[in-house]
């Protein structure tokens, strides 16, 4: 092939929004991790539940210059799946919602039995074939969570039927390292056991464990690095990042290297006096610019997104 040209009956690469599918080129400024909704016990009373709230801080963040939002929240975290697509249209920002399994903290005992008793995985591929419950809306991605420097029973639980609905889909599975932590433990388990292609993982908060040899590890791996979450006041790792992502883009890894902001209080948004979705934009761009050049900052917010969400879905 040449030009382009895809060959015939080829598959094409896209990106699943909750409006439908998409090229990924189409993502545009991305935030590959946050939250328009999301609820826990382990948040109580700060949930994110507010139709006006998730509208507000999404206009705010496009007026910031975002284009698209990647939303990791898993079932039965308060997605609110049949809300997003309004969301999506009003603000015009393409959202990705997601499907998968967060860790046993955030879930009541009799749930997660229900899930066992079901079938997780095939609820996985469900929400991303068919759609999440009712909505008519597809997940993009399934969203799946390590524990402190390691993983236990339920995160191989959850982490096995992700990598199965990967292996019946083709779709990119999330992590969540808690404090950034355990990175190698996952590729091990979900590439070297379970079979997930590497790029096809996409290791979340590692901007929280600033440990510059498992970023490089994981790169050099082929999986996909996001720092995410900045501006947590119990997390003073922000300084730090900008080592860590020039560590990586002169190491060579600059295309593996993806930007969130992962709101996930009510506090913590820009109408509440938060730093908010619109921070990563206005406040951590330019800062990362200043350590690696505002091209490549745009290249990690505009091309990289697409490359790690963007799949061919069977």
């Amino acid at each position: 092939m040449s030009g382009g040209e895809e060959a015939a009956g080829a598959v094409p690469v896209t990106v699943r929004t909750v409006l439908g599918d998409i090229a990924p080129e189409r993502l545009g400024v991305c935030d590959a991790h946050d939250h328009l909704y999301l609820s826990s016990p382990q948040l109580p009373g700060q949930e994110l539940d507010s139709v006006e709230g998730a509208a507000a801080e999404l206009a705010e963040f496009r007026a910031a210059g975002g284009q698209s939002v990647v939303q990791w929240t898993p079932h039965g975290m308060g997605r609110h799946a049949a809300r997003l697509p309004g969301l999506s249209r009003a603000a015009g920002v393409h959202v990705v919602a997601a499907t998968g399994l967060h860790q046993a903290a955030h879930y009541a005992p009799e749930l997660l039995d229900r899930l066992r008793a079901d079938g997780l995985a095939d609820l996985f591929v469900r929400e991303l074939t068919e759609g999440i419950g009712d909505s008519g809306v597809r997940a993009g991605l399934i969203k799946v969570a390590g524990g402190f420097h390691g993983l236990d029973a339920h995160a191989r639980w959850t982490m096995s039927a992700a990598a199965e609905a990967h292996h019946a889909t083709g779709a990119p599975v999330t992590v969540h390292l808690e404090l950034g932590t355990g990175a190698l433990d996952v590729l091990d388990l979900l590439c070297g056991e379970l079979g997930v292609p590497p790029h096809r993982v996409v290791l979340g908060h590692l901007n929280r464990s600033p440990d510059l040899v498992t970023h490089r590890q994981a790169a050099e791996a082929g999986a996909y690095l996001a720092f995410d979450g900045p501006s947590r006041a119990h997390h003073t790792t922000d300084w730090r990042m900008p080592d860590a992502v020039r560590s990586l883009v002169e190491a060579g890894f600059a295309d593996r290297l993806l930007l969130g902001g992962d709101t996930t209080t009510a506090a913590a948004r820009s109408a509440d006096g938060g730093p908010g979705m619109p921070h990563l934009l206005r406040r951590v761009r330019p800062r990362l610019a200043l350590a690696v050049g505002d091209e490549l900052v745009e290249r990690i917010l505009r091309g990289n997104p697409g490359r790690a969400f963007g799949v061919e879905w069977a």
